[in-house]
């Protein structure tokens, strides 16, 4: 396995890990999650296209061909707009630390798709792991505690929703990295999902209102939630995928949901009952 593919994904996860902690403090900060997820896209886009055009990844975005133009804009538009619009709605009703664990859902999905793709049935391992990936989810939402299964199962099934359009991102990033690369891939992508989340804003908030009542100290966690959970996780990401495939990366991003048990208990205080520490194990 290529060390510096591996190393890239790991590195992704755990900075995609730290979202949800900066979300549920903008949250707090009255920030709703519509703004949240725009103001991320718009301020990471020129982050993307700098980092391409520095990269020489503007020539691979021109002389891209038509379908790989189209796959990469459906996949940022189906995952960074579709997706994190539900991911970050679900912030909004769960704790960040069980989020980041549903959200992890994705590698299991991702394993199955490629079988399927590849006409490969999976093997009875990975067949076993997918089936314990689950009933980890189910206790991670409360398991057999009716009171606190019922309290996450909304939030639940939009974070599995947004963990399906990620799957599909890794799937379609995993091919066409590799004919146009990691750079251009990328910036495609995140700018197919910032074409539909500003008029999505506007469209259906009072984004005048909403800009306006938030503070300095809430745009500087927008800020940072742009550059350090967004740009940077997202351009390892792509060069991880691109250097040793979507499987092995999937299966390696999962040190992303401890990095957030970790860090919600320690920063929010979150607290998790014996279930969902079952199903996080």
């Amino acid at each position: 396995m290529d060390p510096v593919g591996a190393a890239c994904l790991a590195l992704a996860a755990m900075l995609f890990a730290t979202k949800g902690i900066f979300a549920k403090q903008l949250y707090s900060m009255g920030v709703g999650f519509e703004a949240l997820v725009t103001i991320r896209a718009v301020v990471a886009l020129p982050l993307f296209w700098a980092f391409a055009h520095r990269g020489g990844g503007l020539a691979a975005v021109r002389s891209a061909s038509p379908r790989a133009i189209v796959a990469a804009a459906a996949a940022g538009a189906l995952c960074y707009y579709a997706g994190a619009l539900l991911d970050f709605w679900a912030l909004t009703m769960i704790d960040a630390s069980i989020e980041r664990v549903l959200i992890f859902s994705y590698p299991a999905m991702v394993v199955l798709f490629t079988s399927v793709r590849d006409r490969a049935p999976p093997s009875r391992r990975v067949l076993s792991a997918t089936a314990l990936s689950y009933i980890g989810i189910f206790f991670t939402m409360g398991g057999f505690d009716l009171v606190e299964l019922r309290a996450n199962l909304f939030g639940a099934m939009l974070v599995l929703g947004s963990a399906l359009s990620y799957a599909i991102y890794f799937i379609v990033s995993e091919k066409y990295t590799r004919e146009i690369g990691s750079a251009p891939f990328t910036v495609l992508a995140m700018t197919a999902a910032a074409a539909c989340l500003v008029p999505h804003f506007w469209l259906t908030r009072d984004a005048g209102a909403e800009l306006a009542a938030i503070t300095p100290a809430a745009w500087m966690l927008l800020l940072v939630i742009g550059v350090v959970c967004m740009f940077i996780p997202a351009s390892l990401q792509a060069e991880g995928v691109r250097r040793i495939g979507a499987q092995r990366g999937a299966v390696l991003s999962t040190v992303g949901p401890p990095t957030t048990v970790v860090l919600a208990w320690a920063l929010l205080g979150e607290r998790l009952n014996g279930w969902q520490w079952l199903g996080i194990a």
